[in-house]
């Protein structure tokens, strides 16, 4: 994934939320880490973490200044930060174009802890969108842990897809769809599962267009698409319940099998059109 050196990077649509510790230990669940990591990334996605976290966030550290920082796409290429700018500059490019009346989101970044308009969360919360505020927020950290504990290829592309689906979900929200998943939070073919994979698919069909946004130096590779693939199948509920709790409960899913978590992000991929991601239609 390589951005053209002379592309310019708008960096007011990413915040840099500041650098900070959590006292104390973190999440306010019960349990043992095997049973608060199935629960921690079993929601990566689109979660509301005042659900799972408490208290009040802990004081962080001065913001980055992006907006020194971040202004080419040689920068994009040369520092994290400013990829995920890149990175969300050509996701909010190629949504108001199939999109009415879409409305820009900002991408907050943040180290440890973090307060949201839905509730206090910290970074082992992993990256989520909060529709109240209509603000991704994201933790970079969260893609070391991606690869480590979860086996995931990794790769700036992996970045992509989970941005690329955060973003999905601010589109569910600017056009009601997020009502469809309410009360319906569990089980192999429940709102929120559904609701997760449009979110892949819709990550797929911007992949498919991203080029267009003038942004990249040439459209992605299937290396790119594979660090994706990997990405979305290492966060499958099938796969994380066996990792961490040794079996498989589909009335516990949330957010899809990793075979459908793959199938929806290609047929957003390979078809370009988000109109093929209405997956509350039929079987999933």
């Amino acid at each position: 994934m390589d951005f053209k050196d002379d592309a310019q990077l708008d960096s007011s649509q990413v915040e840099s939320g500041g650098r900070g510790r959590i006292p104390g230990g973190g999440l306010a669940v019960g349990g043992g880490a095997a049973g608060i990591l199935a629960l921690i990334v079993a929601l990566i996605f689109g979660i509301n973490p005042g659900d799972i976290t408490g208290g009040d966030p802990a004081p962080v550290g001065p913001s980055s200044d992006l907006s020194a920082q971040c202004k080419s796409g040689q920068d994009a290429d040369q520092n994290e930060e400013c990829r995920v700018v890149g990175v969300v500059n050509s996701i909010q490019d190629y949504w108001p174009k199939v999109v009415q009346d879409y409305r820009p989101a900002k991408t907050v970044l943040f180290s440890g802890q973090v307060n949201t308009a839905c509730g206090a969360a910290d970074s082992s919360v992993g990256p989520f969108y909060c529709p109240a505020d209509q603000k991704v927020y994201l933790d970079l950290s969260f893609f070391e842990q991606l690869e480590s504990r979860f086996g995931a290829k990794g790769g700036p592309f992996a970045q992509a897809y989970v941005i690329g689906h955060e973003y999905g979900h601010h589109v569910q929200n600017l056009l009601g769809t997020n009502a469809r998943a309410q009360g319906d939070r569990q089980g192999p073919e429940s709102g929120s599962v559904r609701l997760e994979l449009q979110a892949d698919c819709y990550s797929g069909a911007w992949a498919k267009n991203a080029y267009e946004t003038g942004l990249f130096e040439k459209p992605f590779t299937q290396t790119d698409i594979e660090e994706a693939l990997s990405a979305a199948a290492a966060v499958g509920d099938d796969s994380i319940q066996e990792r961490t709790q040794g079996r498989i409960d589909p009335e516990g899913f949330t957010h899809g099998t990793s075979a459908q978590r793959v199938k929806w992000f290609t047929t957003g991929y390979e078809s370009g059109d988000p109109t093929r991601c209405d997956t509350f239609a039929g079987d999933i």
